[in-house]
């Protein structure tokens, strides 16, 4: 399990600080909801799946950290999450992607993360095996490459009819010319080996075989794939059909070849259906769905034409978050107790305008607030590898330090609060626009101030934005 696994709702929410300023309602909600699931876990079986998980609708505008709260959340809890919007999918009948494709791109995410975990812990176990590859690649032809050639070259099921003294007296000859042949060829190779080691052949040209096409191609559309499924698979289908999967011959440098063979090697070692199985334990009991832009098919009043299809939505969303079998590549997975993580700005519909059914799924509702002047004082400030950290880090590698004194932090501040008040709500992404505008001739004149210290203050703020935000109609069209 992973090392936060027990983490109290505070703890989480402490975590939860380092990157995400105010909103504490949600954060508590999404605390408590990861601590229950980590109470579920624990409980006799008897009563384990009669505890369902409590899904979260968050409510509030763009930018105030809705997205945020959910990705790091899932990072915390090292469980595997994806995003997605609701206005992608169709109602089933539709041209588009069917709302069970989420789960399966889930697993997918999930299918990935073992795999990782398991090829980190075999790394080193492969790089025994990828430095004896390597060294075949630069001493083509030695006598251990050309025997095994030889051997592979028996059909299957070979049986030699050599009497035993023929062979006596060729295992004598074969062990002569080893004896004559081995002390050179040994050295040439432990001196490439140790050449290797030492990382003096790194931009060496080797020539290799490299498949033009790793793994095999989506076969979803079996399992109840969309036309998306089925058009990945035909084109899948008909690149092996064109010799898509077969190797051909490149010329690359050593440093590329480790990394090609490193992949391959680790590839045979794992066991694919081993990661199969923890991948869908894992979906199926610690899985994240965060759906955005759900209150985007919410449906206002008696309405027709295409909010027939959003209202679909809505209806095949239902017996996923419910909790159903979706048959998958990697198996069939049931999504009974993955969270359900929903959140829309709701400016124009109401989440009284979802079906009462999926309403009914969603138990806890969260309105976070809208960010202000002290807010993104805070953002700026604050969270690990804040916005002004991103942009000091980026220039110090021209050679020039940055200094944004407090004042001038005070007034992007207010610049956004202003900007955010007169024309649409963005939220904290108002700081990307601001910043970006106000250090833009800094950012483009870079390499003419190296080993300088620009300090950035309110008057300098003042002095990119003050034309921008008195004009209102600029201040919309550039902020």
């Amino acid at each position: 399990m992973n090392k936060n696994d027990n983490l109290t709702p505070k703890q989480i929410v402490e975590k939860l600080d380092q990157y995400i300023i105010g909103q504490e309602k949600a954060k508590r909600a999404v605390a408590v909801a990861l601590r229950n699931r980590f109470r579920r876990l624990k409980l006799d079986e008897s009563i384990r799946d009669e505890v369902a998980p409590k899904n979260i609708l968050m409510i509030g505008p763009t930018g105030c950290g809705k997205t945020e709260i959910a990705r790091r959340l899932a990072k915390l809890c090292g469980a595997p999450f994806l995003k997605i919007e609701a206005t992608k999918y169709t109602e089933v009948g539709y041209v588009g992607r069917d709302v069970e494709s989420m789960v399966r791109d889930l697993m997918a995410v999930g299918y990935n993360d073992v795999k990782a975990e398991m090829e980190d812990e075999m790394r080193g176990q492969s790089a025994d095996k990828v430095e004896e590859r390597l060294l075949d690649l630069l001493l083509p032809g030695t006598d251990k490459k050309t025997k095994s050639k030889k051997e592979d070259e028996q059909p299957a099921g070979f049986i030699s009819q050599t009497s035993p003294v023929e062979i006596t007296i060729d295992l004598n000859a074969a062990v002569e010319e080893k004896k004559e042949e081995k002390p050179e060829e040994n050295s040439t190779r432990e001196k490439f080996r140790q050449m290797l080691r030492e990382g003096k052949l790194e931009d060496r040209e080797i020539e290799m075989n490299v498949q033009r096409m790793r793994g095999v191609p989506n076969m979803e559309i079996i399992a109840g794939g969309s036309l998306d499924d089925l058009q990945n698979s035909m084109n899948g289908i008909l690149n092996i059909m064109n010799g898509g999967g077969k190797s051909r011959k490149r010329m690359v440098t050593v440093k590329e070849a480790r990394k090609i063979l490193t992949e391959e090697v680790l590839d045979s070692m794992i066991d694919h259906d081993k990661v199969a199985d923890i991948a869908k334990e894992r979906v199926e009991q610690s899985g994240i769905i965060f759906i955005d832009e759900i209150d985007k098919i919410a449906v206002r009043g008696q309405s027709s034409g295409q909010d027939v299809s959003r209202e679909g939505v809505q209806r095949d969303i239902l017996p996923i978050v419910e909790g159903s079998n979706v048959n998958t590549k990697y198996g069939v997975v049931n999504t009974t107790h993955i969270l359900f993580i929903a959140a829309g700005a709701f400016s124009v519909a109401a989440p009284s305008d979802l079906i009462p059914e999926l309403q009914g799924r969603f138990p806890l509702r969260v309105e976070l607030e809208s960010l202000h002047k002290e807010d993104f004082a805070r953002i700026l400030r604050e969270p690990k590898n804040s916005l002004i950290m991103q942009y000091t880090a980026l220039l110090e590698t021209e050679g020039v330090k940055l200094n944004i004194t407090e004042d001038a932090i005070d007034r992007m501040s207010s610049v956004a609060e202003e900007v955010n008040a007169s024309s649409e709500n963005i939220g904290a992404r108002r700081l990307h626009t601001i910043m970006e505008k106000v250090l833009s001739d800094i950012n483009f004149d870079a390499d003419e101030h190296k080993g300088e210290t620009i300090t950035v203050d309110a008057a300098f703020v003042d002095s990119k934005l003050t034309d921008i935000v008195q004009s209102q109609d600029l201040s919309r069209y550039i902020l």
